[in-house]
């Protein structure tokens, strides 16, 4: 059975992120001129700050230099969370988006603009906001349940103007790593 660089950057970096509490979203390697940049993005449920960022880039760094993951080619190493518009594709993902304005695009066709009250294994409790971010009779929206499997894709909405006590996760700020690895 062969693996793939990713299936064995998988195998080796996942550890890691455990170890810190941080779950391992994505591994990404892309053609940047000479170089190529390893993109590793984390999250937690408390979110990750850069300081998490930093320290999991020093420990990814030494485990690279170890190892011949990243074979004999230059490659710039980067850590950081997800963006702010990521896509929720898993049960965590929702749960860490609550309070969020979410899109979501359903499988029967139509988008659902609302936002998350609660998530769990199989869907997500949501807000539709009605008119103008209200229901008809002044209330604020209409609350619906959407399973999972009803979802084709969904992805956080970026707010300016922020509902009040709305929580959220962090900054999503690639940290590079400073040693900008030379093979």
């Amino acid at each position: 059975m062969s693996t793939t660089q990713i299936d064995r950057l998988r195998e080796l970096l996942g550890p890691l992120a455990a170890q810190r509490g941080l779950d391992l979203e994505e591994i990404a390697i892309t053609p940047a001129g000479k170089r190529r940049v390893l993109r590793v993005v984390v999250d937690s449920d408390d979110g990750v700050g850069l300081e998490a960022c930093a320290e999991l880039s020093r420990a990814v760094s030494q485990a690279l230099d170890s190892s011949d993951a990243m074979g004999g080619a230059p490659y710039v190493l980067e850590v950081s969370s997800p963006g702010a518009e990521r896509p929720l594709t898993a049960p965590r993902h929702y749960r860490r988006a609550t309070g969020r304005l979410i899109r979501a695009h359903l499988h029967e066709g139509g988008e659902l603009t609302a936002r998350i009250l609660t998530a769990d294994e199989d869907g997500v409790e949501v807000e539709v906001p009605g008119p103008k971010g209200r229901s008809t009779d002044g209330r604020p929206g209409t609350a619906r349940r959407v399973a999972f499997a009803d979802i084709a894709r969904a992805r956080v909405e970026v707010e300016f103007s922020r509902k009040a006590g709305a929580a959220g996760p962090g900054s999503g700020a690639a940290i590079p790593d400073e040693s900008q690895k030379e093979a």
